[in-house]
């Protein structure tokens, strides 16, 4: 038997399912227009301790108009002016930022920033406070450094059994911003098996943008045979866009940065290609990444947008009073 010849209309449909929303959340763009703002009042140049955000490209792209990047305070010549990124710092920061006389500009997102002050209640009312996240991650040191002996790190499910606490009976949990929302739900409920008397949060701690963008991935995941996330790979929630995808059966996902990094051998055999990216991404990143995709002949694009993003946070008041 013959099989007929494969023509343009017999051939499989290419297209991409572009996943919305994505890009950048109000906390990044708040602290990204932060080190820009910061640059045209005061000229360069502007320190800024620890990524801004965790992107790649965001960073070089404020280091060429003057930005520099330092690990810690003591980097930072006596008496400039150093900002402090949208993942939060510990008040020990605040304090050697001081002794330096530093003059500060606090960037850290404000859902951050409620998280932190979560952790000083707790603290005061004397409960072991158990913050589910990633050892070693900016913002998790931040928020520890609130109230060190009350803080016990939880680092997923497979953490929760080495947990000791005090009293039992005082015991409260937090949660890292840029968690997976599944998998920050299965270390809950297992801690609860542990600590029937856990105390939630007063509100959900994972931040919105964080949600929204794993719920659009699981939107499209059903329909896709690759997924392409832009991101960085110090980036937790862009990581975690990957988990996800992998996690609800699409066969291949994959992390870039910038759309030359994407393999064109990623295609073989690929009618439907997902993308999407992080919370601290540009938008201009993933356009890169389209017009790669329709190069390889990936030019029909369809948005699934599963949420509405209208949430807009202020600068910082060191800068809005100027």
């Amino acid at each position: 038997m013959v099989s007929a010849p494969v023509t343009a209309e017999s051939a499989p449909r290419k297209r991409v399912l572009l996943a919305a929303p994505r890009g950048y959340c109000a906390g990044v763009d708040r602290a990204v227009q932060t080190v820009e703002s910061a640059l045209e009042r005061f000229g360069a140049p502007v320190y800024v301790r620890k990524e801004i955000v965790h992107n790649k490209h965001v960073v070089q792209t404020l280091e060429e108009r003057g930005a520099v990047f330092v690990e810690e305070n003591d980097e930072v010549p006596e008496g400039a002016l150093v900002i402090f990124s949208a993942h939060g710092v510990a008040p020990e920061v605040h304090e050697s930022a001081k002794g330096r006389n530093l003059r500060t500009i606090d960037a850290t997102c404000p859902l951050v920033t409620k998280v932190h002050k979560e952790a000083v209640r707790f603290a005061e009312e004397g409960y072991d406070i158990l913050l589910i996240g990633h050892e070693g991650h900016e913002e998790v040191v931040g928020t520890t450094g609130e109230a060190p002996e009350h803080i016990k790190l939880v680092d997923g499910v497979d953490g929760v059994d080495d947990v000791e606490v005090r009293d039992p009976s005082k015991v409260a949990w937090l949660s890292q911003t840029t968690l997976s929302v599944d998998e920050t739900q299965q270390t809950v409920a297992r801690l609860k098996q542990r600590f029937p008397l856990l105390l939630d949060p007063p509100s959900d701690d994972i931040c919105y943008a964080t949600q929204n963008r794993q719920i659009a991935v699981k939107q499209i995941a059903g329909q896709c045979d690759l997924l392409i996330v832009v991101g960085s790979k110090n980036s937790s929630n862009s990581v975690r866009l990957v988990e996800v995808a992998l996690e609800v059966g699409v066969p291949a996902s994959y992390l870039v940065d910038f759309a030359e990094e994407v393999d064109p051998a990623w295609f073989e055999g690929v009618t439907t290609v997902g993308l999407t990216s992080g919370a601290s991404v540009p938008e201009n990143l993933v356009q890169d990444v389209l017009t790669l995709l329709a190069e390889h002949g990936y030019g029909e694009v369809e948005e699934v947008r599963s949420a509405q993003e209208k949430l807009l946070f202020a600068l910082p008041h060191e800068l809005r009073r100027l």
